[in-house]
């Protein structure tokens, strides 16, 4: 578009009784932007100041606009202005909240910040959606347990059509096997029926749901709006156009012969929590070995879990199962429950369930780590522990013990069976052969076509679980419009599974409504910027394909990539990694970041340091800081990024050659608190940077002079220190010796 440029400086909050306005408008003036085109006002978001810039786009055609004000992550309903390129420089919390007033550095600073906006909005284009044809709106759940029946009814009576795939002939999942369920509200009667039932009728009976019994999914193919899913059942094979998927496949328990030291396998009446739903639902709780009544019943929790060679995690829902069937042993007011517990956790309204328990005189509550099970003759069992209440080893004899083993997310053992090809494929053909001769494979669930493979990956030490990232996403995975939801994505109870299902509806409904729109989904929710590579450059190096955090991008039989562009949630990634520098967005490129770089004034006897600043927790944590009213070292100039992940080499080779004295990152934490919104954003730009000592290198400069920072957005009161720590480093290293050039 022919571009008509506008700058609008705001005055208040501390803005004009901390810089010159009038020299900072000088400072804007370059290129096709005049005199006129700069103006002032006392509170640029007020009524009057916003009128100020409708006018000039109604009167005078303009449709680039700058507003030097406030931060980007505030006011930005006031300042939006459809049709118009808006370009936020923030003056205020960067300039008047943590700086000194008045001084030469603090009006050089707030100088390179307007003209680095002016030089991006120069660089940038109007964004345009990507809407595509022929899309879909129907939703597809895949798993027919309460998790997955939950979602269906929520996204029907929303108005949308849904597939609802189950692999066994019957639908109710796991909650065909339970006898009772905890109430949801109160505790009298302290057990209930699941009425799962009822939720299989209204499933079943609902007109907008379409129900696959004995069914899986064959191949899932195509991107949001377009997923082209093929089904296989016992009446064929039928492949349906589908706008966004639920994963709600479940879980399994963990293998219980794997616990031998417990007497599983080896006892026939130490059973697991899943088994013991299966005596109970019979009417009475009869052992297996002999089908004598159990009156003494040992219940042993965290079988497997919480432990390095088994289950990390807790299953969260154990305790509150195992004082569930204690209940079931009560029933016969002439039975014991004894519950041996590492700790008992029972969150929110459980905690009352579990007082019920402790007032019942025939239930039996211990802490206690229990080291074996064995024989006690006449299929009674000892169960050994130590570290109890009491202090001291004890020895309790059960005529049955039950197993609390946790829950396995069906997602495991796709994701074991491909991390291990994975490690054989590097080893060479020869080893994937073998790996794939001698390891059974497992059913996969999705079958996507993807560069990226079959199923849906897991972040390292996410044991499985159908989680794109524990911190931010909510019931996204890392594949764009599939969301998982129950059991398959954390542990959790029946109840929080409904509840979980919702919330997975909901993100697939916004999902489809995003994508009709053309705009990307969570975390950049409103971007309707897109990846525009120059593919005629292209080296078919497949970094993109294999960097991308969410298999945006596939290849052509040449190894050229390609987008689904509904599957990019738009985070620069692909940018960062390609050594041609030929991917681009309308608003954000290597050339527009390295024509900011090349705007900062460097003054030869001054120090200039140049921050890459994550939009998504070190961006907000220096907004914050400076709310509190930090100060920092007026030489930084910060730079918002996407994500790390987006950051290029090329940006540090460019600041330093022009004198540029130190470059910082400022990215997500990574490794086991990860929180990075793009999964793996700030990991890559680490691994990047470690080649950074080859480029300074080459430069003749000290690798002290780069340094990248893990942030979490709540560190802000600890960022000043960080900062200003790097800046006295680098003034002891000295100014850059490219200065004299």
């Amino acid at each position: 578009m022919e571009k008509k440029f506008g700058v609008y400086i705001c005055k208040g909050c501390g803005i004009a009784e901390t810089v010159n306005i009038e020299k900072l408008a000088k400072a804007a003036k370059r290129g096709k932007i005049k005199e006129e085109d700069i103006k002032a006002h006392d509170i640029l978001c007020s009524p009057d100041g916003l009128q100020m810039i409708k006018n000039d786009i109604k009167k005078g055609g303009v449709n680039t606009i700058i507003v030097a004000a406030c931060s980007p992550r505030v006011k930005y309903e006031e300042f939006d202005f459809p049709g118009c390129l808006i370009e936020r420089v923030n003056i205020r919390e960067f300039v008047a909240w943590t700086q000194e007033p008045n001084n030469d550095e603090t009006q050089a600073l707030a100088e390179d910040y307007i003209t680095m906006g002016v030089v991006k909005a120069e660089k940038s284009d109007l964004p345009t959606p990507a809407i595509l044809e022929n899309l879909s709106s129907d939703i597809l759940v895949i798993g027919g347990g309460i998790s997955g029946m939950t979602a269906a009814l929520e996204a029907a009576e929303a108005g949308y059509k849904v597939v609802l795939v189950e692999k066994e002939p019957r639908l109710g999942g796991f909650a065909n096997k339970l006898y009772k369920k905890i109430p949801v509200r109160n505790f009298n009667p302290v057990i209930v029926d699941t009425d799962i039932e009822k939720v299989i009728q209204r499933v079943e009976a609902h007109p907008n749901i379409r129900v696959f019994k004995s069914s899986r999914v064959e191949k899932t193919e195509g991107q949001p709006g377009l997923f082209d899913v093929t089904i296989s059942g016992a009446s064929g094979t039928e492949t349906v156009k589908i706008g966004a998927i639920v994963l709600a496949t479940g879980w399994v328990p963990y293998d219980a012969t794997k616990l031998d030291y417990l007497g599983y396998g080896k006892f026939k009446n130490v059973v697991t929590n899943v088994e013991f739903e299966e005596i109970a639902r019979k009417g009475t709780i009869a052992r297996p070995s002999d089908g004598r009544d159990a009156t003494k019943v040992a219940f042993i929790q965290c079988a497997g879990q919480r432990d390095a060679n088994h289950l990390t995690y807790c299953s969260s829902m154990c305790c509150a199962t195992s004082l569930k069937q204690a209940r079931y042993v009560r029933q016969n007011p002439n039975a014991v429950a004894m519950i041996f517990y590492k700790d008992m956790r029972t969150p929110g309204r459980l905690e009352a369930f579990y007082r019920e328990a402790q007032n019942d005189p025939g239930i039996m509550l211990t802490k206690a780590e229990v080291k074996g099970v064995s024989d006690a003759g006449n299929g009674n069992l000892f169960v050994e522990m130590e570290n109890t209440l009491l202090g001291e080893k004890v020895r309790v004899e059960a005529d049955l013990v039950v197993l609390a083993t946790g829950m396995v997310p069906t997602t495991r053992a796709p994701q074991e069976y491909l991390d291990g090809l994975a490690v054989a494929a590097s080893k060479g053909d020869e080893a994937r052969k073998a790996y794939l001769e001698s390891t059974p494979k497992p059913d996969f669930i999705l079958n996507l076509t993807y560069r990226q493979g079959p199923e849906i990956p897991s972040l390292e030490g996410a044991c499985g679980f159908a989680d794109s990232n524990f911190i931010c996403f909510q019931y996204e995975t890392r594949r764009t419009g599939i969301y998982a939801c129950g059991p398959v994505r954390q542990p959790m109870n029946m109840t929080d599974a409904q509840e979980d299902a919702v919330g997975a509806a909901f993100k697939a409904i916004q999902c489809i409504d995003h994508v009709a729109k053309g705009i990307s989904v969570h975390p950049r929710a409103w971007d309707l910027t897109f990846p525009d590579p120059q593919l005629i450059r292209c080296t078919a190096c497949k970094r993109c394909t294999e960097e991308c955090p969410f298999g945006a991008i596939d290849e052509d039989e040449k190894g050229i990539p390609y987008y689904k562009v509904n599957r990019c949630r738009r985070c620069g990634t692909c940018m960062g990694a390609c050594p041609e520098r030929i991917v681009s967005f309308k608003d954000y490129s290597v050339d527009i970041i390295g024509s900011m770089i090349k705007a900062i004034d460097v003054p030869e006897e001054e120090f200039r340091i140049v921050c890459l600043a994550c939009e998504n927790d070190a961006y907000p944590a220096l907004d914050t800081l400076a709310m509190n009213r930090h100060k920092i070292d007026p030489c930084i100039r910060f730079i918002p990024m996407r994500c790390l992940g987006g950051m290029n080499l090329v940006w540090i080779a460019d600041a330093f050659s022009k004198g540029v004295d130190g470059f910082l990152l400022m990215g997500c934490k990574f490794g086991e608190n990860y929180q990075c919104h793009f999964v793996k954003g700030s990991e890559l730009a680490n691994y990047r940077f470690s080649k950074v000592g080859e480029t300074l290198n080459k430069l003749q400069l000290e690798a002290e002079r780069v340094k990248l920072l893990q942030v979490a957005i709540d560190e802000y009161p600890k960022l000043p220190e960080m900062i200003n720590e790097f800046v006295e480093r680098v003034k002891e290293i000295g100014p850059n010796p490219f200065k004299e050039f």
